[in-house]
Order: structure tokens, then sequence, then C-alpha cells
């Protein structure tokens, strides 16, 4: 019978063993959250940012079409929005000019855009996320029409998106030639 005592082993597992087993189990569990917890924090903010960026393309591609479709341009670059003569320019903060529809258009760069229609106020198409760099501007060659020129504008915008205290920095450029032969 002492034989039979001597070779008694104790089965399962120990309270300590236990405990440092849901201990590990616990950190490894915690280190996953957080990081599945980051990982979904990351998709959120760059789908945000996307969404500004897809904005800020949107009117990109609107000021493009209507100035491809339009005639008449005249670059602000003096600060006078009321002139429509046309006129070309190097380095304008805006353009002017008249819609397939015959109304008078217009853009200006500060620190959004906006837009005019047919002399109606200012409306701003960005976001208040979106901040335009003072270095924008808007080129207008070819408006005159006593040159043999195609009227041609180029719009090159730099700016930063703020979002949750982060700025991301942009820059586009655009350039529209005018769809309808310039005839004087």
């Amino acid at each position: 019978m002492e034989l039979f005592f001597r070779n008694r082993k104790q089965d399962g597992y120990t309270i300590i063993e236990t405990m440092i087993a849901v201990s590990i189990f616990l950190v490894v569990i915690m280190v996953g959250m957080s990081s599945l917890l980051n990982a979904d924090l990351i998709h959120r903010k760059s789908g945000a940012m996307r969404s500004i960026m897809d904005g800020l393309s949107f009117v990109m591609e609107d000021m493009s079409k209507s100035l491809r479709t339009g005639y008449s341009y005249h670059c602000i670059n003096d600060g006078d929005l009321s002139a429509i003569e046309p006129r070309s320019c190097g380095s304008g903060s805006g353009v002017s000019f008249k819609s397939d529809a015959g109304d008078r258009i217009k853009y200006v760069i500060g620190s959004n855009i906006q837009k005019s229609t047919a002399g109606g106020p200012f409306v701003s198409l960005t976001t208040p996320e979106v901040i335009i760099d003072p270095s924008s501007r808007v080129i207008v060659a070819g408006a005159e029409l006593t040159d043999t020129m195609q009227p041609f504008v180029t719009i090159i915008l730099a700016g930063y998106i703020t979002y949750k205290g982060v700025d991301t920095p942009f820059s586009l450029r655009t350039s529209v030639s005018q769809r309808s032969v310039d005839t004087p």
C-alpha cells in the first residue's frame, strides 16, 4: 500500500499557474484591442480626409467645366470685381467670365474659393477645413480678342487641410482652354 501512496500525482493546475495564464491572456487581448481601435481610428480619419479632398476636387472640376464652356475671360488681379472686359494676367486672385448661358460668373481665390453668379453674393465652395495658401493663383492667357491665342486659364492651388489638429498639405493644378473658337 505504501507504494500506492508514493506514486500518486496531483492532476490539474495550481491556482498560481492559472493566474499567470489568465494574466498573459489579458495582456495579449489588451494589446490586440488597442491595435484594433487604433486601426479603426486611422480608417475613419483617412475616410474623412478623402471626403474633404474629394470635395476640393469636385470644386476644381466644376470650375474647369464652367471655364471650358465659358467665354470672355477676365483675370481678377487688382481686387476690382466689377471689371468685365477680356484681360489676361500672369498671376491673379480670380477669374471672371460669361457662362454658356450668358451669366457672368466670378471665382475668387483667397483663404477659400468663392463663386458669384450673375452678380449675386459670393458663396464659399470649400469647407472650413480647407485653407488655401496665399501663393495660389489664376493665370489667364489669350483673353483679349485682338490676339491670335485661344483663351487659356491655369488654376494653381496650394494649401492644407486641418482635421482634428493635423495639417495635411495639398497642391492642385489644372489648365482649361476655352471650348469654342476665339474669333474677334
